[in-house]
């Protein structure tokens, strides 16, 4: 065929086109990174649930066999599991409002000029940057110490006493160190939607005689909604796994005050060396996490389209 009679076949039509209308199949180029997402979250899955109604000791090879629903059963007649529950989610919320409302203040306050703005942003976002182990073991051993912490030499100072901090007040504290840590994220994200307001915006509302208080709360707060929501959506996935600082700081006491549900998995499983309890708590986590996760991508992505 020559080259003006092949200009005039329609291109769907033409040799080595597998589909109507030029279309090129990419089920060979993304086939293969499915295929392995499958494979590290569909047996992952399985495996838990397998475990989950099966009796698996890690000390005890005796106790084995079919188990039923009798893990779960026993999970629920333990008061730790509600419990966890209330911890895992009063840890969200609470860690959830400090880093919004403060994250948004400290970029508005960031986003004005002043001399070393450059270098205040950088570490501003650089606990983002500290590992949640080396993050807990400075709160636990250099900030919050009864005895050698840096709070306490200063409420000695000033006569006011001192605090023991992680066991007095062992959530609270908790939630001071995780919302340090996760404040720069909501920071960072949050500055960035407010560089894109436009200045013109700010000076009309100077003009209309709006102090730097209501320029915030009505302008710059509605302009950084959406970033807001995305904030919220990333930071309740990651916060539902807090595991770290609750085992450095307070290893989930006294008692069960700071155990979440992640830190009830941890116990049952490698402390208690019940495989199937554990697996069985973790079925309930995957569960409420994706039930979590359904509610936000419907309430939040509302707020992300155009």
């Amino acid at each position: 065929m020559s080259t003006a009679a092949a200009a005039t076949v329609p291109a769907g039509t033409r040799k080595g086109r597998p589909r109507a209308g030029g279309q090129v199949s990419t089920l060979p180029l993304v086939g293969p990174a499915v295929v392995l997402l499958l494979i590290f979250s569909l047996v992952p899955l399985a495996a838990t649930l397998y475990f989950s109604v099966i009796r698996y000791n890690l000390v005890n090879p005796l106790i084995h066999g079919f188990a039923g629903l009798s893990n779960y059963r026993f999970l629920f007649a333990d008061p730790a599991l509600l419990y966890s529950l209330f911890v895992s989610v009063l840890l969200v919320l609470e860690v959830l409002a400090i880093t919004v409302i403060f994250g948004a203040i400290l970029a508005s306050l960031f986003e004005a000029r002043f001399p070393g703005r450059g270098i205040a942003r950088v570490l501003m976002i650089s606990p983002f940057f500290v590992m949640p182990t080396v993050s807990a073991l400075i709160w636990k051993n250099l900030l919050m110490h009864p005895v050698n912490g840096f709070i306490a030499w200063i409420t000695r100072g000033l006569g006011l006493g001192v605090i023991d901090f992680f066991t007095d007040l062992p959530l609270t504290s908790v939630v001071i160190i995780v919302a340090w840590q996760w404040l720069p994220f909501a920071f960072l994200i949050l500055l960035t939607a407010l560089q894109s307001l436009d200045e013109e915006t700010r000076e009309a509302a100077s003009i209309d005689g709006a102090g730097p208080v209501r320029t915030f709360l009505f302008i710059e707060v509605p302009h950084m909604g959406r970033a807001i929501s995305v904030v919220v959506m990333m930071e309740t996935i990651f916060l539902l796994g807090i595991f770290a600082e609750i085992y450095v700081t307070t290893s989930g006491g006294p008692g069960i005050a700071t155990t979440n549900l992640t830190f009830l998995i941890y116990q049952r499983a490698l402390l208690a060396f019940n495989v199937g309890g554990a697996s069985a708590a973790g079925v309930i986590a995957i569960i409420l996490a994706n039930i979590l996760a359904a509610f936000l991508v419907r309430a939040i992505g509302k707020r992300l389209e155009i």
